[in-house]
C-alpha cells in the first residue's frame, strides 16, 4: 500500500489586507509553519511522497526572500515533494520556478512538475501533472495530459491538477475548466486511480467521487471556506483510495450574528468577544443589528475599538450593520450640555436619524460627543 500526502494553495507571500499591520507578519509566518507542520505529518504517516496541487506561492512576483525562506521551509521534507504550477504561480516567462531565489536554494528532493511527462515516485506508482503554462491556458489540461496514457497491470496513477471542475462551474466561467466526465473515465478504465486537485481553498470531494478531490488550503484565507486549514493523507488502496483529513493550520475564520437592544447586551457582547480563543489567530466578522441609545451606542464602539487590538482581524460587516441609533431628548439631557453645546448636540441627533452618509456622519459625531463628555466627567 502506498501512502501519500495530498495538499495545495499555499499561498506563500500572501498578505491580505484586511489584516492589522501587526497581524500579517504573523499570518504570513504562519502559512510557512504550515509547511513544515505537512513535512511532520507525511514523516508521521510514513508517507511516500508529497504532492501539491498548485498555487504554493501566491503569484510570480512575490519578493526575494519570501521565495527563500519558502525554499527553507521546504529542506523539512525527507520525501519527494512534487509542486504543480498553478493560475497563481503558472510556468509564464516570469515563473517564481526559474528564478535564482528558488533554484539556487530548494533542496534536491523537490521536483517542480513542468510538463505531463509520468514521475515514478514509489514503486509501481506515478504522478501525472498538468501544470498551468500560462495565466490563460487553452483547454482542459487534464485531458491534454491523460490523452496518451493508458492503464497498465500493477501500476497505480495520480493526476495532479488544478482548476476549477465543470461540474461546479456557473455559466460564465469559462477557460482551463477541468472535464469532469474525463476525470471519471480515466478512473473507471484504471488509466488513474486519484484525482489530487487544487483550487478551491475548502476540502471536499468532487462529483460524489471519492477518488477526485480537492485538499483545500492548509491555513485558511476567508470566512466562506469549509475543511481549510488541513491536508489529505491518502493511501492507494483497491478499489477505492482511502482519504483522511489532517489539521495543519492555526487561523480560524469566524463570523458571529448579535442583536443588541440595551446596555446590558452590550456588555454581554463585550464578554463573549473575551471568551473567544487564540484571539490573534482570529479573523472575526460581526452582523449587528438592534437599536441603542446615544450612550449604548458610544460603549458599543468603545467595545470594538478596544477588542479590535486583540485579534487578527475584528471587522462589522457595512452589508449586515442595522443598529440604530436612539435620540431620544432624555438621552441628549444625560449629557449634562446646555446653551450652545446643547443645540449643537440636537442638530447633530436630527441629522443622525436616517441611512444616508450624512446620517452616519452624524452618528459618529455623537458617539465622539458622548466620549468626550464622559471622558470630563
Amino acid at each position: 500500500m502506498t501512502t501519500f500526502i495530498h495538499t495545495a494553495d499555499w499561498h506563500l507571500g500572501l498578505s491580505p489586507r484586511f489584516l492589522s499591520e501587526d497581524a500579517r507578519p504573523r499570518y504570513a509566518e504562519d502559512r510557512r509553519r504550515a509547511v513544515r507542520a505537512i513535512a511532520r505529518i507525511a514523516h508521521d504517516e510514513g508517507a511516500h511522497f508529497v504532492v501539491v496541487a498548485g498555487d504554493v506561492f501566491d503569484s510570480n512576483h512575490v519578493d526575494r526572500a519570501e521565495v527563500a525562506r519558502a525554499a527553507d521551509a521546504l529542506g523539512a521534507f525527507d520525501v519527494p515533494l512534487l509542486i504543480l504550477p498553478g493560475n497563481h504561480d503558472p510556468l509564464d516567462a516570469g515563473s517564481v520556478y526559474t528564478s535564482r531565489a528558488f533554484v539556487d536554494n530548494t533542496p534536491d528532493n523537490v521536483v517542480v512538475v513542468t510538463d505531463s511527462t509520468p514521475i515514478d515516485v514509489a514503486p509501481g506508482v506515478q504522478v501525472v501533472g498538468a501544470p498551468w503554462p500560462s495565466l490563460r491556458p487553452a483547454g482542459d489540461l487534464t485531458a491534454q495530459a491523460l490523452r496518451d496514457l493508458h492503464a497498465l497491470p500493477g501500476l497505480s496513477r495520480v493526476l495532479l491538477a488544478h482548476g476549477i471542475v465543470d461540474v461546479d462551474a456557473i455559466a460564465t466561467e469559462g477557460g482551463a475548466l477541468i472535464g469532469m466526465a474525463g476525470l471519471e473515465t480515466a478512473l473507471r478504465e484504471g488509466v488513474v486511480q486519484y484525482v489530487a486537485l487544487g483550487d478551491h481553498h475548502s476540502a471536499r470531494e468532487v462529483g460524489g467521487n471519492p477518488a477526485v478531490r480537492y485538499a483545500g488550503t492548509p491555513e485558511a484565507t476567508r470566512h466562506r471556506e469549509q475543511d481549510a486549514g488541513g491536508v489529505l493523507v491518502v493511501s492507494l488502496e483497491s478499489p477505492v483510495p482511502q482519504v483522511r483529513w489532517r489539521q495543519v493550520g492555526q487561523w480560524q475564520f469566524v463570523r458571529r450574528q448579535f442583536a443588541l437592544s440595551s446596555g446590558d447586551d452590550v456588555e454581554a457582547f463585550d464578554a463573549e468577544l473575551a471568551q473567544v480563543a487564540d484571539k490573534e489567530t482570529t479573523v472575526l466578522r460581526l452582523d449587528l443589528s438592534g437599536a441603542l441609545t446615544v450612550g449604548e451606542d458610544a460603549r458599543l464602539h468603545e467595545v470594538l475599538e478596544l477588542r479590535r487590538d486583540v485579534f487578527g482581524s475584528l471587522t462589522v460587516s457595512d452589508r449586515t450593520y442595522d443598529v440604530a441609533v436612539i435620540t431620544g431628548e432624555d438621552d441628549l439631557a444625560a449629557l449634562g450640555l446646555s446653551g450652545y453645546a446643547l443645540d449643537a448636540a440636537q442638530e447633530i441627533a436630527a441629522a443622525a436619524d436616517g441611512d444616508g452618509p450624512d446620517a452616519r456622519v452624524a452618528r459618529d459625531a455623537l458617539r465622539l460627543l458622548h466620549r468626550l463628555v464622559q471622558g470630563a466627567a
